[in-house]
């Protein structure tokens, strides 16, 4: 009987759960009919309201079963623009996107409640251009408003969960150059997104992970795995990272921190922290260069890595957070393809802060970092405060087989052997602008060293180095290097240097060398790209003295002797844009004079033979006062001035610009510049060329003497022929800055083609405008001085000077001033005049040109003029037209406005040129 009743109970449960399940389902099929129309309705409404992009999709489909036991409006084929700018590009593109229901909302509210989001392979696509300007502010929040009853809050946003599978997440931000990359992006996160300030709980999984700063690869290829909780204030854009346990392929990271956006830039506090892991799992997480090498690398040892970047980031007021970085590796083990000979006992323990992310406040303290290898010890410490004049405190002592460190560490394409013994300490500033160099002693040797890369064939062999450093002064003064000596064997040429050098103030030096360097080829050895000359040096040098000597001219007490010889070798230097090449040099040191033998280079387009000797050579090497003098006689067959003038570059940075329009990022320019003559050099040449160009003029067989002293060129007596005729001229030059100089110009010249030098003479058709239609043969005798621009052309206000026009026999035709002068005074004949032996004398400064009074005569009228014009064309020139047959009685003319329209009028009185004075007149 009781059994027959649990029997009855089991098929009553049995039925009323089949009907509530079939009910259940039938519901299920039902209600996405019954509300498809609204849902859709619903979700276009409040995509409208809400969203500022472009919105497709393909379908939109209502279901339980897409994303059970939800329900779900999913639009498939789905794309979402970016905000301006961005407004033409996908922020978001998905195989589909689904927006789950929630049923209350549906069945009971006046509005629907979207509470979950899903993202199927899917492409979420950030950027930030250099403005700032980002493409995901397409959410249009609600202006804020007196609160409402209670039942308004039924319109808010509160997502349960979003949803993200297989997809691929790209952000780009110009203004920082900051790139992430995700491939096969997993996503699962939840929070109260309708509140002012959430708690976002989410799970993520990447298959391959890029972070690229500054076009560097930091991280490539990384699996990440983390749970993450973050904290959101949507008023403020601020987020909380409270606990996030992050997996960089195998390395345990936590991070934690906080980001605020500002107005102009970020704000941030990140920590980022592994304790106690294994150094092979710090690898996993290198560059994928890396990776390779780890296959076959056994590691071990602990690692405790703490990483902070806390301030505020803003590029228009210049201001950086402070980075901190603290690495600890204890009991590291390295051995690569099971080496007979790995490194152990590998301890790093080093602390690096960088204020501000600015390098020159550098503070590295590496406390320590050691390694063995058998019974062979490396052990350094390095305490560095600053860049470019750091304090520095050294202790570097080793007994390093650089052959079994090599092959422990497998260190790609490159062959390393020697024996490598060092103890050496050093603690102080090194400041070269203030002679400052650290209290140093010890040695550094190298046995048997040797050198070998892929990029050429052959070593560099028995490399051996004894080197000693000693100095308790704390300056260059008590500076002392010892080699003893150093040397190696290339290619089977050796070479050595033997040097004794004390205080580096005034330098007390005692060096030998002798041997071939070749210089392309040892270049080689250490770079693919090679050099575009094969050039060699070759030595056999005896140096002693003390640079004071040389200084006070001392020669007798100095001990210089022996031969260099150079060949093919590229010699740059910031004083000129291109580089020199020495073909040819042979180089005899005697005391402090260095005579050259048949010295051949090339600059350009242009080609120097050089005979001649330099002295107070080393004493110019050693010393940025040194001056170095000489005496040279010079030939070239053909000299291009144009390639001789420097060049100035600005740069806008695009890295750090504020983001506003006025300071959007401009490329970087190129300018030309003036011709600049070092300070320290004093020399003498006699020079023949046989063609000289110097913007587009050309001058042939040209010489002279030219001194070049305390940065300024003088040439004396020069001669050349230009335009056929033979010139003579004195001259000097001298740079004021990259953009300025100053130059003197004396110039005789006879008997030359006044139209042809209207032609082919740049200055002078600028300067003589109405030679345009004369024609015959004149002399030329001026001086003028002024300032040249950064094109090495003369600035016209700056001229002063003055001189003679002496004119042989010249027909003047088609001259639109004698031409409105025949018109004015109906005299045909006056039109194209013909002037002999007249003298024309005239001075410039302030831009005019100003023309004593000079007479001719021409069929039977005796003009007389005098006047000024100035150098852009205008004239105000006093004309008197003395008439047959005798001049006795004449016609007062002014000619006045320009030399392409002149007017003339009857009378004396014309009106003043206003003067242009040099606003450098200084």
């Amino acid at each position: 009987m009781a059994a027959t009743n649990y029997k009855i109970l089991f098929f009553k449960i049995l039925k009323y759960t089949g009907i509530t399940f079939s009910v259940l389902l039938a519901l299920m099929f039902i209600t996405p009919l019954i509300f498809a129309d609204k849902i859709r309705e619903q979700v276009k409404k409040t995509a409208n309201e809400k969203l500022n992009g472009e919105l497709n999709y393909n379908e939109a489909n209502v279901s339980f079963f897409r994303h059970f036991p939800s329900l779900t409006l999913s639009l498939t084929d789905f794309k979402l623009n970016g905000s301006a700018p961005f407004q033409n590009e996908r922020l978001i593109a998905a195989d589909e996107v689904a927006f789950g229901i929630n049923l209350g909302s549906l069945v009971f509210g006046k509005t629907i409640k979207i509470d979950q989001i899903f993202l199927s392979n899917s492409l979420i696509n950030v950027k930030v251009n250099e403005k700032g300007e980002a493409n995901y502010n397409v959410y249009i929040a609600e202006k804020e408003k007196e609160k409402e009853p209670e039942e308004a809050s039924d319109t808010g946003l509160k997502l349960e969960a979003i949803e993200i599978n297989n997809s691929k997440l790209v952000y780009d931000d110009q203004s920082t150059k900051f790139h992430i990359d995700a491939f096969g992006f997993d996503y699962l996160g939840n929070g109260d997104f309708s509140q002012a300030i959430f708690a976002l709980h989410s799970k993520v999984k990447i298959g391959k992970l890029n972070v690229i700063y500054q076009k560097e690869p930091y991280l490539m290829n990384k699996k990440v795995d983390g749970d993450l909780i973050t904290k959101i204030n949507t008023s403020s854009l601020s987020f909380v990272f409270e606990q996030n346990d992050l997996f960089i392929n195998k390395l345990l990271v936590d991070f934690t921190g906080k980001f605020d956006f500002l107005k102009d830039g970020y704000n941030m506090d990140f920590k980022i922290k592994s304790d106690k892991s294994n150094l092979n799992d710090l690898f996993t997480a290198f560059p994928p260069k890396y990776i390779t090498w780890l296959k076959d690398t056994e590691l071990k040892g602990n690692v405790d890595l703490l990483l902070t970047l806390k301030g505020r980031y803003i590029a228009s007021q210049n201001i950086g957070p402070d980075l901190n970085m603290d690495l600890k590796i204890k009991d590291g083990f390295i051995n690569y393809k099971k080496s007979a000979f790995p490194v152990s006992n590998l301890n790093i323990d080093v602390a690096t802060k960088v204020p501000s992310l600015n390098p020159e406040l550098l503070q590295l303290d590496a406390k320590n970092l050691s390694l063995n290898i058998e019974k062979n010890y490396l052990k350094t410490k390095l305490k560095m405060d600053g860049l470019s004049a750091p304090d520095i405190d050294l202790v570097l002592n080793s007994n390093i087989d650089l052959e079994k460190l090599n092959q422990a560490l497998g260190i790609p394409n490159v062959e390393l052997k020697g024996l490598l013994v060092s103890d050496l300490k050093a603690k102080g500033k090194l400041d070269q602008k203030q002679r400052l160099f650290p209290n140093a002693s010890g040695s550094l040797n190298l046995k048997n060293g040797f050198v070998k890369t892929q990029y050429y064939p052959n070593p560099i062999t028995n490399i051996n180095v004894v080197s000693k450093i000693n100095n308790t002064k704390g300056t260059y003064d008590g500076l002392s290097v010892v080699l003893a000596p150093a040397g190696f064997t290339f290619e089977g040429e050796p070479f050595w240097v033997k040097a004794d050098m004390k205080n580096f103030d005034d330098l007390n030096y005692d060096i030998k060398a002798k041997g071939t360097l070749n210089i392309s080829k040892i270049y080689k050895v250490f770079s693919q790209k090679g050099l575009d000359v094969d050039g060699f040096i070759k030595a056999d040098l005896e140096l002693k003295g003390i640079q004071s000597y040389a200084q006070k001219g001392d020669y007798s007490k100095l001990k210089n002797k022996g031969t260099l010889e150079l060949r093919n070798i590229n010699v740059q230097t910031e004083y000129l844009p291109k580089s020199l090449l020495i073909k040819e040099g042979i180089f005899k040191f005697n005391q402090d004079k260095m005579s050259f033998n048949t010295f051949l280079a090339s600059y350009g387009q242009s080609d120097f033979k050089l005979n001649g000797y330099l002295q107070n050579v080393f004493n110019f090497m050693s010393s940025k006062n040194g001056t170095l003098r000489g005496s040279f006689t010079l030939n070239s067959k053909y000299i291009n001035v144009d390639e001789f003038m420097s060049s100035t570059s600005t740069t806008t940075t695009i890295d750090k610009i504020p983001a506003t329009t006025e300071n959007s990022p401009k490329p970087a320019t190129q300018e030309t510049g003036v011709i600049i003559i070092p300070s320290n050099l004093d020399l003498q040449f006699y020079a023949t060329a046989h063609k000289i160009n110097y913007q587009g003029l050309t001058l042939q067989d040209g010489k002279g003497a030219v001194k070049m002293k305390n940065g300024k060129i003088v040439m004396q007596n020069t001669g050349f022929n230009l335009i056929g005729c033979n010139v003579t001229m004195n001259a000097a030059y001298q740079a004021i800055t990259p953009k300025k100089a100053v130059f003197e110009y004396q110039i005789k010249a006879t008997d030359f083609d006044i139209h042809r030098a209207y032609k082919e003479v740049k200055m002078f058709k600028e300067m003589a405008s109405a030679a345009e239609s004369a024609q015959g043969i004149v002399s030329l005798d001026y001086k003028i001085k002024g300032r040249l621009n950064q094109q090495m052309m003369p600035v016209y206000p700056s001229l002063i000077g003055g001189g003679v026009l002496s004119i042989k026999d010249v027909k003047v035709k088609g001259m639109k001033m004698f031409n409105a002068v025949s018109k004015t005074t109906n005299h045909e004949s006056i039109k194209n005049p013909e002037l002999s032996k007249v003298d024309i004398k005239s001075t410039v400064k302030n831009n005019i040109v100003t023309i004593e009074r000079f007479k001719f005569k021409y069929a039977g009228f005796r003009p007389r003029i005098e006047g000024t014009s100035s150098l852009d064309g205008k004239l105000n020139i006093k004309m008197r037209l003395g008439l047959p047959p005798f001049g006795i009685f004449g016609i007062p003319l002014t000619v006045t406005g320009t030399q392409d329209k002149p007017k003339i009028k009857m009378g004396s009185q014309g009106q003043d040129i206003e003067e242009t004075k040099d606003a450098e007149d200084n």
